[in-house]
């Protein structure tokens, strides 16, 4: 008689975000499998598995087929873990007589002894524990002892049967080193999720996953992105815009300077994107931080995840037109993160974004630049998708969020890395030109889909108190082709006196 406890009916993972994708966990009662090649992360992700069965008062039994007892626990104490008297492990290695040279049979295969006593070793041990989890790592060497795919099947199929007697939830493990095109336990499986571990021309290995089938369950289909750090695996759900809608007031957002919420005209509406684009040095990031600064004199916070620029240099900038970022900081109105492209995944960077927003009721936020976000996906395609959800994301939590893109080149004919200006609300184009022999800079706004705005080339400056904007030009030529040219009078350029 099996013994009967409580449990809820989906089995907690212990890994972050993996039940968010799985919905809510494994079926209990069921077998499922988790494959991937060697340091992918399957052992991590058992150990967490059991981890969190043990802390649940479960009894689990980790059956390890390729590693020793000592080597799991070393690399659970690796990780902080301590593996409790709860986690029975099973060493399941050769019996002695088939590595005795003088006693091998020969009438009957190695491999059929060793495949028969491991089994029954396997059975016994599950009759004698009655675990609630099991997990077996790793099948590829069932594979080899099996010899064929009928008798490896035929196993399998014992097992699962025996463990679904037992009321057990299983982690079956596979490496993939043995027959990469053998599908025998996908149709076995209740589910199966594959690991998958990519490596960048630079930077870190990225590494992540997709659930190719939960058996009558819904699940959150597509690659997660996860990493494996001090604490184990961590998992990043795909992050699904429309799954977060929020209710909320679409207020105007005024800058504080007065020319420019004109040009804006009257400024920029709360959950909705601006795409500031320009050549390097136009003051791009300035005006995403004129923004931030009005966002804190509102009494609102805001967050800044700056790609390109070092915290420190940017501190020091933003300081001397005004902005003291340092202190904004340190009241907690201003979270400023350093995002390191080679080391981070999309997924875990827009993962960052939702934590920062749910956590600290963020309002304003800027990603500076495109052009760093673009060298974490080199995929252009699958940069503008993921973008597109990050951006309709924000906007669904009311937030303002403006992006900035630095084009190739300082003068004449620009491109971007890539164009996104169809995913944003509003457009600022900044750009410089000639006239006189001096060089200076234009301001539009060629895009604004929340209202009017005006259609006026302005020229502006950067001074100690930030952007300083002049009149609408009149005799400016070829801005919008990436050539301006000033064909107007002297007079009519800014002086630096009006704003």
């Amino acid at each position: 008689m099996v013994e009967t406890k409580t449990l809820s009916p989906r089995a907690a993972t212990g890994i972050p975000g993996l039940d968010d994708v799985l919905i809510g966990g494994l079926s209990r009662h069921h077998t499922f499998l988790i494959e991937g090649e060697p340091g992918s992360g399957k052992t991590t992700i058992a150990l967490q598995f059991l981890l969190q069965g043990a802390a649940e008062g479960e009894r689990t039994l980790y059956v390890t087929m390729s590693e020793t007892e000592a080597e799991l626990r070393e690399g659970a104490s690796v990780r902080g873990w301590d593996l409790p008297p709860s986690i029975q492990i099973l060493e399941l290695v050769p019996p002695e007589s088939l590595l005795d040279l003088d006693q091998r049979q020969t009438l009957i295969h190695a491999s059929e002894l060793e495949l028969g006593e491991s089994i029954e070793r396997l059975l016994k041990e599950v009759e004698r524990v009655k675990p609630d989890r099991i997990v077996l790592d790793s099948l590829s060497e069932l594979r080899l002892l099996a010899q064929s795919s009928l008798r490896y099947r035929r196993q399998v199929l014992t097992l699962k049967h025996h463990f679904a007697r037992l009321g057990a939830t299983v982690l079956l493990l596979d490496d993939l080193t043995t027959d990469t095109w053998d599908r025998t336990v996908h149709s076995v499986a209740h589910g199966v999720v594959r690991l998958e571990q990519l490596a960048p021309a630079y930077g870190a290995e990225r590494r992540r996953l997709r659930v190719l089938k939960y058996r009558g369950t819904a699940f959150r289909g597509g690659f997660h992105d996860f990493v494996i750090g001090a604490e184990g695996v961590r998992v990043f759900p795909r992050l699904v815009a429309t799954e977060h809608k929020t209710r909320f007031t679409r207020d105007e957002l005024k800058s504080g300077n007065t020319a420019l919420d004109q040009l804006l005209g009257g400024g920029v509406q709360a959950g909705s994107s601006t795409l500031v684009i320009g050549p390097a040095g136009t003051g791009k990031s300035l005006l995403a931080m004129t923004f931030v600064a009005a966002a804190i004199a509102r009494g609102e916070k805001a967050a800044v995840f700056v790609f390109d620029e070092e915290m420190g240099l940017l501190l020091k900038r933003m300081n001397a037109f005004g902005i003291d970022l340092e202190t904004l900081c340190a009241r907690g109105d201003v979270f400023i993160e350093q995002v390191d492209a080679a080391e981070l995944s999309p997924g875990e960077f827009s993962h960052r974004v939702r934590a920062a927003i749910d956590e600290r009721d963020i309002k304003t936020v800027v990603i500076d630049s495109l052009t760093g976000y673009e060298a974490a996906m080199p995929e252009e395609r699958a940069l503008i998708l993921h973008l597109h959800e990050v951006l309709l994301y924000l906007n669904r939590q009311g937030v303002a969020t403006f992006v900035t893109v630095a084009q190739h080149g300082l003068v004449g004919t620009m491109e971007s890395p890539v164009d996104i200006t169809y995913l944003a609300d509003t457009v600022i184009l900044l750009r410089y030109f000639e006239a006189d022999g001096d060089i200076r800079r234009a301001i539009s706004v060629v895009k604004k889909r929340t209202g009017a705005h005006e259609s006026t080339i302005r020229e502006y400056r950067i001074g100690n108190d930030g952007l300083q904007l002049g009149e609408p030009l009149r005799g400016l030529h070829g801005v919008l082709r990436g050539t301006p040219l000033y064909t107007g009078a002297r007079g009519a350029l800014f002086d630096g006196n009006r704003t």
